[in-house]
């Protein structure tokens, strides 16, 4: 696939669908096509190295992953696979017509073996966790895409899912939660194995997409080499900042309860 090549995405199905209402995640395999995996594959390897860690060292200290942005929707070859992506989470929220899907941020996310020393975070497991309460949004209705950029077993550190936990509420920052601990610390009764999927495997271009308030973790690479991911997040176009800091980006400039801005969260779709 040459530079200018067009990247692109499926679109989400009826039934898949209707297990993410019914779930809080679906499966989707086969999301990309064999060669918007290989070019988003050596656009990573490009910034990160081969051995996934060639990047500069991330500020943010979190065990989850190693990761490196993309250049977003001002990317001219991304930006057809954001759009894609765009329309299948607009299918997903099953909001009114009016509501689109925008734009919150795109990143390569490299876990990194256990068992090798390295200066980057994104060597640990990914503690069981909700993504609501980083964003610091007025509404729920986002949703995170999770891709494999090869095929990966779950030894190299792959997703679960609380099946129906994004029925829950809001259940507290993960960066509350004790050292060695999860949310499954902090609520016991939902420790359920009945609704606690293995991890998953995927093959290359295959993604999961899980509801910004649905429970999910991974344990460690316990591979030798990387794991390679990438992922895009999405939220409801009238989604509003709720006045407090968010990790995720910068509020200076923004006013309590305003949309987010176009320039740096697009309408995608």
């Amino acid at each position: 696939m040459t530079a200018s090549a067009e990247l692109t995405c499926r679109a989400v199905t009826a039934e898949e669908i209707a297990h993410y209402a019914e779930h809080g995640w679906a499966k989707l395999p086969g999301f990309l096509p064999r060669g918007t995996v290989a070019a988003l594959l050596a656009m990573a390897q490009t910034k990160m190295g081969r051995d996934g860690k060639g990047n500069a060292v991330s500020p943010m200290k979190q065990p989850f992953f190693n990761p490196e942005v993309t250049g977003g929707p001002g990317n001219p070859q991304l930006r057809p696979l954001l759009d894609g992506i765009g329309r299948g989470a607009k299918a997903l929220m099953r909001r009114s017509q009016r509501i689109e899907a925008r734009y919150f941020g795109d990143f390569f996310a490299v876990k990194l073996p256990a068992s090798r020393e390295t200066a980057h975070s994104g060597a640990g497991a990914t503690y069981f966790h909700q993504d609501f309460t980083n964003w610091a949004l007025d509404r729920s209705g986002g949703m995170t895409f999770w891709i494999a950029l090869a095929d990966l077993a779950p030894e190299s550190g792959t997703m679960s899912f609380l099946s129906g936990s994004h029925r829950e509420g809001v259940l507290g920052h993960y960066r509350t939660y004790d050292e060695g601990e999860d949310i499954f610390d902090d609520f016991p009764e939902l420790r359920d194995p009945a609704r606690l999927t293995e991890p998953l495997s995927y093959a290359a271009g295959d993604a999961t997409v899980h509801s910004v308030m649905t429970v999910h973790g991974a344990g460690e690479n316990r591979t030798d080499g990387p794991r390679w991911a990438y992922i895009v997040t999405a939220n409801p176009s009238d989604a509003r900042w709720n006045g407090a800091p968010p990790e995720a980006y910068s509020t200076e400039g923004m006013e309590l309860r305003q949309e987010l801005d176009e320039a740096r969260f697009p309408v995608i779709g």
